[in-house]
């Protein structure tokens, strides 16, 4: 991918659950096209570099240590232009389990408040402590990862499904209280993707129980489902985030794009 006429040569952009999954692929880009990415993720030391990502230790739930990352993305590079807001989990489970055969598997206080404070606690959290920053330099833009699940729903998945859709909801706000300060909020909502290292068989072994099928047979035929006739693939979420966070998308602001083969309604 050429990324000169992104202009996002020496950008820096903060990509927080960086190490893995769609949040390693959207680094990998920004990388390729020229912009000084940082990796925040739990599971990097600070300091270290990550194909050419430079990396924060962050746990997003927690303030202290969003604001610590912060503060070292500012020490190391004076400025922050842009924030993906990709950390979050997804634990499938039901909000009832009338088989009664997997309890585990059924909605409960904890598997909620995981989610929440990952997927909507930490969105927030990060959001806030790079905003001040980017309030103060008058440019900047703010990315939060949504989910097709966000706007559809998703069987054996309503939690996270709720998550992702205060993520939209948190992006048409901020785009309004923000805009003032040319700084603008937006969201991506990837459908179904190629599979990640994220994707582990205890993952899949829910989404099953929760839909009723065999891990085996949770494949589908992608032609059927999906306009475009196959899965996405991480690279494609990694060019739409690229090109959303660069000037190039400089009138987009408050809305949520979906990245999903045409699957999802608007």
């Amino acid at each position: 991918m050429n990324g000169n006429w992104l202009g996002l040569d020496g950008q820096v952009v903060i990509v927080t659950g960086g190490a893995s999954g769609i949040g390693k692929h959207v680094v990998d880009t920004l990388v390729k096209v020229g912009a000084k990415a940082v990796a925040v993720d739990l599971n990097v030391k600070t300091g270290d570099e990550l194909d050419g990502a430079y990396c924060v230790q962050c746990n997003v739930t927690d303030p202290e240590s969003v604001n610590q990352m912060v503060q070292a993305v500012l020490a190391k590079y004076g400025k922050i232009d842009a924030l993906v807001n990709n950390a979050g989990i997804n634990l499938p489970r039901l909000l009832v389990d009338v088989k009664g055969e997997k309890p585990e598997y059924e909605l409960n206080e904890d598997s909620f408040g995981k989610m929440f404070a990952v997927n909507v606690k930490g969105v927030f959290l990060c959001a806030q402590a790079v905003a001040r920053e980017l309030v103060k330099q008058g440019h900047g833009v703010i990315l939060n990862m949504s989910s097709e699940s966000g706007k559809e729903g998703s069987q054996g998945q309503s939690a996270y499904s709720a998550t992702k859709g205060a993520v939209d909801s948190f992006t048409r706000s901020w785009a309004k209280e923000l805009g003032k300060y040319n700084v603008r909020v937006v969201a991506c909502a990837p459908g179904i993707m190629e599979a990640t290292g994220l994707r582990t068989a205890a993952y899949n072994e829910a989404l099953a129980y929760t839909r009723g099928v065999k891990p085996e047979d949770l494949s589908t035929d992608y032609s059927k489902v999906i306009p475009i006739g196959r899965d996405g693939k991480l690279d494609e979420v990694g060019s739409l985030v690229a090109y959303l966070v660069s000037d190039q998308a400089s009138y987009i602001t408050g809305t949520t794009v979906n990245i999903s083969g045409g699957k999802s309604r608007g």
